[in-house]
């Protein structure tokens, strides 16, 4: 389990890629390696990935072909920076909402607005995603735990604060990033019951 709030935005500091699997590799700052053992969970972008091995500060993740397909992680090279998040604790704050690190797809940025002391990111929403995503209801954007502003036909905004800029990649992105998305679980859980309830009784078809 996540919390969504990310810790540190990291390079990738290489990747070995074979056929069906790319290994990641990432530079830990000490702090971060604290307990940290292969067979950990490790949130990259957002996607729960597992230590495979651990050289000093060196940390490597496997990453299979399913994940490459669904993530934004196949888009990433040598040098990209990523939002990294371990995973959570017992007795850890959860500041954010509560994310499982499996990736539902990805959204596109479609536009980014500056107005004065503000920085908001607009998002296409694609069809199957329109039931869970309403205003001040969750989201999980490349592993970062936000509130819905506002939601339209087609697309919905967040809002960042200034704190979350510094901390994760959002301020280097720009419109045509592709963002790993994570619907929020309760709500899925919710709506998807309300739905085969609905259906049940003819209510809708």
């Amino acid at each position: 389990m996540f919390t969504g709030i990310v810790q540190r935005t990291l390079p990738i500091e290489s990747i070995s890629k074979q056929t069906g699997l790319w290994t990641f590799n990432l530079i830990l700052p000490t702090e971060m390696l604290e307990g940290l053992k292969i067979g950990a969970s490790v949130a990259l972008n957002g996607a729960c990935l597992t230590v495979t091995s651990i050289d000093q500060q060196k940390v490597s993740f496997d990453v299979m072909m399913a994940t490459l397909n669904v993530t934004n992680l196949s888009q990433l090279t040598q040098g990209s920076w990523v939002n990294v998040e371990r995973a959570a604790r017992f007795g850890d704050d959860i500041g954010g909402h509560q994310l499982s690190g499996h990736v539902f797809g990805q959204v596109d940025i479609v536009e980014i607005e500056r107005p004065e002391n503000n920085f908001i990111i607009w998002f296409d929403l694609p069809d199957d995603y329109k039931a869970y995503i309403f205003d001040k209801g969750y989201v999980g954007l490349n592993g970062c735990s936000l509130t819905i502003a506002k939601v339209e036909e087609s697309r919905f905004c967040v809002y960042l604060i200034p704190e979350t800029l510094s901390i994760t990649t959002f301020g280097k992105l720009e419109v045509g990033a592709k963002i790993n998305l994570e619907i929020d679980s309760q709500t899925q859980t919710l709506v998807d019951t309300v739905e085969r309830i609905l259906k049940q009784k003819n209510i809708i078809s």
